[in-house]
């Protein structure tokens, strides 16, 4: 099983059009698709909205999507072609509490591709791609914890460059490849290649480690 990790420092960047690409592009891996979500104080993990429920009973949540032609983000992964397709929600701060849950689905995958940059703190992916549009300026704490694990970087091309973000240093991610994009499309043939390229690495070496 290979496990890729799409991130991104904002909302709103094209983080599910990445994956969306990508399990298009790539059906041969058989994708099992999840997007992680994490609520700010009050908001209702179970429901996805405000809600005077207890936290111990509704700090998470993990739903499976089976409409293809909906509306959600998750759909859109079934209608790019996942095998599945699963939510998970949870209050801020408190994704361990899913994550049992969440490996559980994942061991009985054949390769995996999650939208998320907090995943990070539990799992070593093959491949974790962030995605940075330097014309918003937001940059979350997240996806600057976690930009030196970065295997590339997917760039908007636009006319802004990155001293946009103020205090934010793009150091960790020197010397590591760099795709530019101009969406749409927001997965590139060059993109393609070099997940497929590493992938078929990374399941190659994990068979001869099993044999």
């Amino acid at each position: 099983m290979a496990i890729i990790v799409i991130g991104g420092h904002s909302r709103s960047v094209g983080k599910t059009s990445v994956v969306a690409g990508l399990i298009a592009a790539l059906p041969e891996f058989h994708w099992t698709a999840m997007k992680i979500t994490q609520y700010g104080h009050g908001i209702c993990s179970a429901i996805g909205v405000a809600c005077d429920c207890a936290t111990g009973d509704h700090s998470w949540a993990v739903t499976q999507e089976k409409d293809p032609d909906g509306d959600s983000d998750t759909s859109r992964f079934l209608t790019a072609g996942a095998a599945r397709a699963w939510w998970v929600r949870t209050e801020q701060g408190r994704l361990a509490e899913a994550m049992p849950r969440v490996r559980e689905l994942l061991s009985s995958s054949e390769n995996v591709i999650l939208e998320s940059n907090s995943v990070l703190k539990f799992l070593r992916p093959e491949l974790y791609l962030t995605v940075l549009d330097p014309s918003t300026a937001d940059f979350k704490n997240s996806a600057r914890e976690f930009l030196d694990r970065a295997s590339a970087v997917i760039l908007h091309d636009t006319r802004k460059d990155s001293s946009i973000w103020s205090g934010v240093s793009l150091k960790p991610v020197q010397g590591q490849p760099v795709f530019r994009i101009t969406p749409p499309p927001y997965v590139t043939p060059e993109i393609v290649e070099f997940v497929r390229s590493r992938l078929s690495v990374s399941t190659h070496h994990t068979a001869k480690m099993t044999h």
